[in-house]
């Protein structure tokens, strides 16, 4: 059982029940609250559970920045929930402005720019109509052009090669991170997405493998946010076959999402690239994060 503050524990596969019940009865917005999310970031996260007013929390310690706890899973006095967390931390990070709208105290409020989530109307990314999507659409017949593909879910046999495409991408990533002097813990990323990998069978996901020549060259995983909303917690392709990237993400909104209105797709983390990659895609609307101090 997850215990009551000031104790913590570390996050387990056991817990998955017990933080799934909390998720279901209140719905999240943000990405970070799924189990198997904070699960398979734990590496990095170091996230350690409790429960202050009868209120999931998470509290997460990574190595680039100071602790702080996600937003409070339930609604029982938030208020006092909050102040509580800020005697062990000096934050609430990724905080939500639905969530914001139900405190009632004075605090400081800082927007967190870069964990904003991007979210898109699956419709509009599964058929990509319009001028505004006419360079995604060139790329897609491109590639359906000049490739012969298959299209499945992932199975035990895709396994293998979705880990050989992780680890491809990340050695890929390190090396432009290195030349460009930037710092976007590709390591962090590929054990994430080797636990996602590993465990899938003890998760939820919605997953999709476009196969070339028998060869896994790209997939995408994730998995049910709320009602409304599907969250992408992983999409990579293999750069060596053009526009497989834009493939990739309309079958993933035809096929894997194509029940949810909408598709988090996350954040950019602050990457200049990334930003500018997600904003191509036209989001329908960002769910803004907040940091929270006492005054």
């Amino acid at each position: 059982m997850i215990p009551d503050f000031p104790e913590l524990k570390p996050i387990e596969l056991k817990d998955k029940e017990e933080v799934q019940n909390y998720l279901e009865h209140f719905p999240p917005d943000i990405c970070e609250l799924t189990f198997a999310n904070i699960y398979i970031w734990r590496e990095w996260e170091k996230p350690r559970l409790t429960k202050i007013n009868g209120n999931l929390c998470v509290l997460c310690s990574p190595p680039d920045e100071p602790a702080y706890f996600l937003e409070p899973v339930g609604e029982n006095k938030l208020d006092e929930t909050v102040n509580l967390g800020l005697t062990l931390v000096s934050r609430w990070s990724r905080l939500s402005e639905k969530f914001l709208g139900k405190l009632a105290g004075q605090y400081i409020i800082n927007e967190d720019r870069d964990n904003f989530d991007y979210v898109y109307l699956t419709q509009e990314l599964a058929e990509l109509s319009g001028k505004k999507y006419d360079g995604k659409r060139n790329w897609i017949k491109r590639f359906e052009k000049q490739f012969k593909y298959e299209l499945s879910a992932i199975n035990q046999n895709d396994l293998p090669g979705c880990l050989e495409l992780v680890r491809e991408w990340g050695r890929e990533s390190a090396d432009r991170e290195k030349q460009e002097g930037e710092d976007n813990h590709t390591g962090a990323a590929v054990r994430a997405m080797e636990e996602a990998l590993l465990n899938f069978g003890l998760f939820s996901f919605s997953t999709l493998a476009v196969l070339i020549d028998g060869r896994v060259e790209g997939f995408c995983l994730g998995e049910k946010l709320n009602p409304d909303t599907a969250v992408v917690h992983i999409e990579v392709a293999s750069r060596e076959f053009p526009g497989l990237y834009q493939f990739l993400n309309r079958e993933c909104a035809r096929r894997a999402w194509q029940q949810f209105r909408y598709i988090n797709r996350e954040q950019d983390a602050g990457l200049p690239g990334l930003r500018s990659a997600k904003l191509s895609y036209h989001p329908h609307h960002l769910v803004k994060k907040y940091n929270l101090y006492l005054p």
